[in-house]
């Protein structure tokens, strides 16, 4: 039953993105309405699964690169449904379905048997650490989302909406601050949890220098955009180019440099 609730959540997700996607390039308002109520059906089966997989396995489902994927997936499709009803980012649609179907389809690919919590991941600082690592990489992952069509609009428009662009900048801006903000949590409370568990605050064990990539990637954004002669143009080129250093921090590194967070 489980798995079928995943991938019917999998299914949607893939439709909403065809519709959206259509529905932009059609310019037709029925297609994206009808594209957002598929995403919200395919989001609220996502979280069903979400919260049985953590009943039946009793604790949160973070604790391996299935059920982090599948979080983080979770993290993307939550914050793009938190920022369209706050800020009406309805913006973001086009790039974040799509994102939130493919990581969750990265997910589908990794075993999906529920495990006993490892040892090392037996800790108060687990909810913390890694559920701040999820909703920090969603953020960028959106932040990337939102640079693209920044550079799609400005590009395909010979006078783009000057307003819409500094909106988009702006919101790029939010959602960074926002992964950075989770990120430093995260490294902080990696940290403390590591000397807990390996008697050392930091081991430079794979996960945790791209860990600290990732960190003074996004440190030198901030200070980028704060300058007064910030140029948006190039900022939103940065922010897209920075979304591949977070995915080969969530996967790659994992696959290619096993070390002690290989598990995670």
């Amino acid at each position: 039953m489980l798995n079928i609730i995943f991938f019917g959540a999998l299914v949607l997700y893939f439709a909403a993105s065809v519709l959206e996607f259509a529905g932009v390039s059609f310019k037709k308002d029925k297609l994206l309405k009808a594209a957002w109520f598929v995403f919200l059906a395919g989001f609220a089966l996502h979280t069903v699964y979400f919260v049985a997989r953590g009943v039946k396995a009793g604790r949160v489902p973070l604790a391996n690169q299935f059920e982090f994927s599948m979080a983080f997936s979770w993290g993307i499709a939550a914050l793009l449904i938190v920022f369209r009803a706050r800020l009406h980012a309805e913006l973001l649609s086009v790039a974040a379905m799509p994102m939130a179907f493919l990581v969750l389809s990265y997910a589908a690919l990794k075993p999906m048997e529920i495990t006993e919590l490892m040892p090392a991941l037996k800790s108060t600082w687990f909810v913390f650490h890694i559920g701040s690592a999820m909703f920090s990489y969603s953020a960028f992952v959106l932040a990337g989302c939102v640079g693209l069509r920044y550079l799609l609009l400005s590009r395909r428009e010979k006078e783009p909406d000057a307003l819409k662009l500094r909106q988009m900048d702006f919101l790029s801006y939010r959602l960074i601050a926002l992964g950075f903000l989770l990120l430093t949590v995260t490294i902080l409370t990696g940290a403390i949890w590591a000397e807990q568990a390996w008697s050392s605050f930091w081991t430079w064990d794979p996960k945790e220098v791209w860990a600290l990539i990732t960190w003074i990637i996004y440190a030198v954004y901030l200070h980028l955009h704060l300058r007064k002669n910030a140029n948006a143009k190039m900022l939103a080129w940065y922010v897209v180019i920075a979304v591949p250093v977070v995915l080969f921090t969530f996967a790659g590194v994992n696959t290619l440099m096993p070390g002690l967070h290989s598990y995670g």
